[in-house]
C-alpha cells in the first residue's frame, strides 16, 4: 500500500492544478488540487535560530523588534557562522559579552567545518519576529512536568549507559529523530520537507528521517486499535476549510517527545498562507507528563532541492566506535587511569 501511494502522489504532484481561489487585492492565489482540496505539495524549510523555548532572561517579551530582527539576522547569516549553534540566539541577546562573541563559532572546526559543510544556499536566520516557537503557554516555555512525567523522566535516564548498543538513546540508535515528528521541530540540518498529494491522502516526506515518510489518509477514517503503538503514533487528517488538521495518537512510550509518554496527542494545523510560506502549528497535550497543553507554531518557507536521501541504522560505525570507545574508558578506569 504505501509503495502506491507514494507512486501515485509522484503521478499526481506533476499534474497542473485545476482551480485557484483570488485572494483581497488579486496579489496571491490558492493553488488547489483536482479535488478541491488546497494544494501544499513543494520543498520546504522549517530552518531557524529561533528556539524552541522563550530563553529565561527574554521574561515576557513574546516579539523582538524590527530593529532587533535585522541586526540578528545580519549577524546569523554572516559568512563563517556555525549553522548547529543552537544557542546563538539566546546568546546574542544575553547582554553578556563572552556569549556574544562566542555565539555563532565553532569551539573546533578542524574536526567538521559545519560553516562549509552545512550552510545552506539562503543561510539559517529568523522564521519571524517571535522570541520561541513555543506560543502558549504566554511564557513561551513548555510547562514544568508532573510527578509522573518526571518519573518516568528517571527512569529513563537510569537505564541509559554505554553498556551496550540496545541502552543508548533512540536517536544515536537510528530508531527515532526527535525533531521527525508529530509534532514536527526544527532539525540541526537537512531539514527540507517533501509534501505531495492523492485524492485522500497527504504525504510528508522530511528528508533525515528514520521513519517511513507520513502517509496521511483524509477520507475521514477513524484511528487504528489503540493496541497498536507506532513511533511516529498513528496519524488521521481532515480539512478545516483551507487547513490540514491532523489528529496523531497510539505513540509508543520509547517516542519520548520533550519527555512524553503513551498518552501523547498531538494536533497539527498546515495552513497556506502565500505562495512560498505555509503556517505550521501544533498543539501537544499528554496528562501523564504535563497537567496542561502547550502550542508552538512556525513558518515552513519554500525551498530549493535537491532532497537527499538519509540513511541509518544500528550498524553504523558511530555505534561501533562509541562503544569502543567506552570499553577503552572502562579500562583505563580499571587501570587506576582517569575516568569518564
Amino acid at each position: 500500500m504505501r509503495q502506491f501511494v507514494v507512486a501515485a502522489a509522484l503521478i499526481w504532484a506533476a499534474t497542473p492544478v485545476a482551480a485557484q481561489d483570488e485572494t483581497p487585492g488579486g496579489d496571491w492565489t490558492m493553488p488547489r488540487m483536482a479535488d478541491g482540496s488546497p494544494d501544499l505539495q513543494g520543498l520546504w524549510t522549517t530552518q531557524t535560530f529561533t528556539p524552541l523555548q522563550r530563553p529565561e532572561h527574554l521574561g515576557g517579551r513574546e516579539f523582538l523588534t524590527e530593529e532587533e530582527m535585522a541586526a540578528l539576522t545580519e549577524v546569523l547569516t554572516a559568512e563563517g557562522v556555525d549553522p548547529l549553534r543552537g544557542r546563538a540566539f539566546s546568546d546574542i541577546l544575553s547582554g553578556d559579552p563572552e556569549r556574544r562573541e562566542a555565539a555563532t563559532t565553532q569551539a573546533d572546526p578542524t574536526h567538521y567545518n559545519n560553516e562549509q559543510w552545512l550552510r545552506t544556499e539562503i543561510p539559517k536566520g529568523l522564521s519571524s519576529l517571535r522570541t520561541s516557537l513555543v506560543v502558549d503557554p504566554p511564557n513561551g516555555r513548555i510547562p514544568p512536568q508532573n510527578d509522573s512525567g518526571r518519573a518516568r523522566g528517571e527512569q529513563r535516564r537510569a537505564v541509559r549507559g554505554f553498556d551496550s548498543h540496545l541502552n543508548r538513546p533512540a536517536q544515536e540508535r537510528c530508531l527515532v529523530w526527535n525533531h521527525e515528528g508529530p509534532p514536527m521541530t526544527p532539525p540541526p540540518y537537512n531539514d527540507l520537507y517533501l509534501i505531495f498529494q492523492v485524492p485522500g491522502y497527504v504525504v510528508l516526506f522530511p528528508e533525515m528521517a528514520n521513519n517511513p515518510p507520513r502517509i496521511i489518509p483524509t477520507d475521514g477514517r477513524p484511528h487504528i486499535s489503540d493496541k497498536i503503538r507506532q513511533w511516529p503514533g498513528d496519524s488521521v487528517g481532515r480539512w478545516d476549510g483551507d487547513t490540514l488538521v491532523v489528529d496523531t495518537t497510539n505513540f509508543t512510550t520509547k517516542t519520548g517527545f520533550q519527555g512524553s509518554g503513551d498518552q501523547l496527542h498531538v494536533v497539527e494545523r498546515f495552513t497556506r498562507q502565500s505562495a512560498d510560506t505555509i503556517l505550521y502549528e501544533f498543539t501537544v497535550e499528554d496528562p501523564g507528563t504535563w497537567d496542561r497543553s502547550w502550542s508552538a507554531e512556525m513558518p515552513m518557507t519554500e525551498a530549493e532541492g535537491p532532497l537527499f536521501e538519509y540513511t541509518c541504522h544500528e550498524g553504523n560505525y558511530g555505534m561501533v566506535n562509541t562503544m569502543r570507545g567506552a570499553r577503552r574508558a572502562d579500562r583505563l578506569v580499571a587501570e587506576g587511569g582517569e575516568s569518564r
